[in-house]
Parts: structure tokens; sequence; C-alpha cells
């Protein structure tokens, strides 16, 4: 009895049905990831025609690297293609959901896959690295130093404060830009054309900037918006009004534990430094706006009073203390009036970063020169054995000589005469430069 076999072309028909069906359950950015570095948009400082990964990969030599970059930046998508270009074994971790125990599993599979420091290591890829303890980290350094993998992570975050130094010190680090306008109207047309189904519906990019900046630089986000926009109608005119109106609000971009968490803060800081109390107002909202912990707000207030406006100003770093007391007890919504109101005043305050370069330089010359000799008249002589060994011999008390000033030498014979403070050009310093002048006479003030 012969079987019943369907023609081919049912099957065919069939087949297709089944193939759209599980397109259409893959994000688009997946289906549109790109397979080899010709189709890789951007980043032509590292893998452009003579970028520094193409002449690697071309070469056969892969190196551990660290791949620093902004979220939906293709970090991801460059590890896999660098790994189907070099023919290696390909393994990968994600932080969030693997521990020291999966590590060492991926590393010894990894070590039966390949041969210790040939062109063909395994690749073990690491996503969001970051996000390893300092102990996951630390498990990871004897398979990278003795070759049975080469290690790619992927940072949204510096790897200097987030990668241990070993690690760090053991690996290139790789710098990946944010997309321009014209990457990402490039990545668009892409999906449109190449794209198994939006290829299908006819779709017209009229205007780009609203979707490009609901997407905030992002591709992954800006490949996940645009699909749902085009999802419903096969015939679709891309706007701004059509972005603005499907998607009602653009939410702030600000990652507390994250890269824009420093950025902003930083930006914040360097306006109120630069004396412009408007970008440290507009600095202040982002974070406030973003659920920044006024706290931490508070303790960099207290950091600038003293580091960019010191003695020209000594009342900043008393309000900045009241500031984070205050916001403290009082929380929010509240806070950012008191907030505000500080930024606001150390913006307008003369500025001087003396004592902070003060005590840069005291720092480094003690490094250079190590534990020097007390001088003998400064040490302290509770015993009589200290006594008799001169200790405190010859100090002379300020107290007793007029205005409470007398000149004696303070610091260690070989750094004699050595000046770490320099007032800065303000009021309150000039007039600390002047009482220098007349006590100090063999220093230049």
């Amino acid at each position: 009895m012969k079987s019943k076999i369907a023609p081919n072309n049912i099957f065919t028909k069939i087949d297709r049905k089944l193939y759209y069906f599980y397109d259409m359950n893959e994000p688009l950015a997946e289906r549109i990831r790109p397979k080899k570095l010709e189709d890789y948009i951007s980043q032509q400082h590292l893998v452009g025609k003579n970028g520094i990964l193409t002449n690697l990969i071309t070469k056969g030599i892969i190196p551990s690297l660290i791949l620093w970059g902004p979220p939906g930046i293709g970090k991801t998508t460059l590890a896999n293609i660098i790994a189907t270009t070099s023919g290696r074994p390909f393994y990968t971790l994600s932080a969030i959901n693997s521990g020291v125990k999966e590590v060492r599993e991926v590393i010894e599979k990894a070590k039966k896959s390949g041969g210790l420091f040939t062109t063909k290591n395994p690749i073990l890829f690491i996503d969001e690295i970051h996000r390893f303890s300092k102990s996951q980290q630390d498990s990871l350094l004897g398979a990278v130093e003795k070759g049975w993998v080469t290690l790619i992570g992927a940072t949204t975050e510096n790897p200097s404060f987030e990668v241990i130094p070993a690690l760090l010190s053991r690996c290139q680090v790789y710098i990946l830009n944010s997309f321009d306008k014209e990457d990402l109207v490039a990545l668009l047309n892409r999906a449109i054309k190449e794209d198994t189904i939006l290829s299908r519906k006819k779709i017209t990019l009229k205007e780009t900037e609203a979707l490009l900046q609901v997407s905030g630089g992002d591709a992954r986000k800006l490949l996940n918006i645009f699909e749902l926009l085009v999802a419903d109608d096969q015939e679709i005119t891309i706007t701004n009004e059509f972005v603005l109106t499907k998607i009602q609000k653009n939410t702030v971009r600000y990652d507390k534990t994250g890269e824009q968490h420093y950025d902003i803060v930083s930006a914040f800081i360097k306006s109120i430094r630069g004396s412009d109390p408007n970008a440290a107002v507009y600095w202040l909202a982002r974070m406030l706006e973003g659920g920044e912990d006024v706290k931490f707000i508070a303790r960099r207030l207290l950091i600038a009073a003293s580091e960019d406006i010191g003695n020209a100003n000594p009342t900043a770093l008393i309000l900045a203390n009241n500031t984070f007391q205050a916001v403290s007890v009082v929380g929010n919504p509240e806070s950012r009036i008191i907030l505000s109101q500080c930024s606001i005043y150390l913006a307008n305050s003369p500025k001087s970063n003396a004592s902070y370069m003060a005590i840069n330089e005291a720092q480094e010359l003690v490094k250079q020169t190590g534990d020097l000799s007390i001088p003998l008249h400064l040490r302290n002589a509770p015993t009589k054995l200290m006594k008799d060994l001169a200790y405190g011999k010859g100090y002379k008390y300020a107290h007793n000589y007029d205005g409470n000033f007398v000149d004696q030498e303070y610091l260690p014979e070989t750094i004699t005469g050595t000046k770490f403070y320099e007032p800065s050009n303000n009021a309150r310093e000039n007039s600390f430069r002047e009482i220098l002048k007349n006590k100090w006479k063999k220093y230049k003030y």
C-alpha cells in the first residue's frame, strides 16, 4: 500500500507559512543582525577597511578584549562576527544569570575544543561583564592567562571602574561609538529592504527625527519601536507626527547605576566649576527626573564646594554640608529646592582649586620620597628616653612669640622650602598670600 504523500507544492506552502510564523516571533533586531563585517554599520575605526579589529581578524590574531559602548550599539553582534570570521568555537555567558560555577563549566568545555595559545582558541563572550562580581572575574583570570580561551567582554560601563585590574591588564579595550543619524537611518533602510517581513510592506521614511529621538541612539530600541509602528499596516509613511502619536512619552534616559549616571553628574559638577548656574540646574533636573538619590547629589555638592571653591569662599562648604543634612531630613520632592539653591550658590561662588592641588602635589611627593625622617624638634617626647634622644629639642612654641608666629622648619630636611599651596587669585586667598608673604620671607608667595 502506497503511503499518502502530499505533493511537493503543498509542502512548499506549509514551509513558507511556518518560516513566516517563526520570523514573526523573532524580533526585527535579530532578523537583520549582521553576519559579516561588510554588513556591520558604523564603527569604521574598528571594523572598516583599515580598522584595528579588521587587521587583527585578517591576520588571525584575536586578543582578549573588552567592547565598551552604549546599549544597542552592536557589541554582541561584533563578538559573533569575530568568532565566525576567525572560525573559532564560540561560547557565551550572560553576567545576569551566570555564576562562578557556570564560568568554570564553560571554561572546561572550551579547553576541550581548542588548543593552547593557537589561532583557533575558543572565544568566550560575556555580555554585561561589568555585572560580574570580583570573584566571578577572578575565575576568568587563569583561563585567559593560560590561553584556554580568548575573552570578549561587552560592557556599557567604564571598564576602569567595573573590571578588576588583573583582568583588565590582560585585555585590549575597544570603544564603540554611538550611532549617528546616518547610521540609524541606514539601519532602518536595510530593515525595510532586506527583512523577510518588512520587505513585503510598502514603507516610506518621510521624516525620521522623532523616531531617532525616542530611540535615544539605541539601535535595538529603534528597531523594536519601528517594528511596532509598522506592524498593523501594509502601507505606512513614517512622519514625526505619526511617531509621536503612537509613542506618547520619551522617557528620560538615565540609569542610576550606568554610564549615564557618571556622565550626567560629571556634566553637573563641571557646570558648577565653570560658574554656569543655568547648566547646573539643568543637569540637576536631569538627575532628579531620572530618580537619582538626593543624598548622592548632595555628596557631590560637598566635594565640589571643597575641590572647586575651597578657600575662595569657605562658606560654600558649610552651605553644602547643611544641604546634605537638610535633604537627609526633608526628602523628596522638597529636596529639589534645597539642592537647586545650593547648586546655584556654588556656581556663583568664586573658584579655587588651590587646596585640591596642594594635597595632590603633597601626596605625589610622598609617593616619590617615601617615609622621610621627621625633624627631631617636631617629635613627641612623652618618655625620658625620648627626651634623652633629643626628641622635641629646639621646638619653638608659636604662641610664645609676637603674632603667634615663629620662623622654624616644619618639613623634613630633604624637602625644606617646598611649596605645595599656591593661593588662587581671588579676594580671600589674595589676603592669605599677603599674610604668608609677611610671615615666610624665604618663600615667594
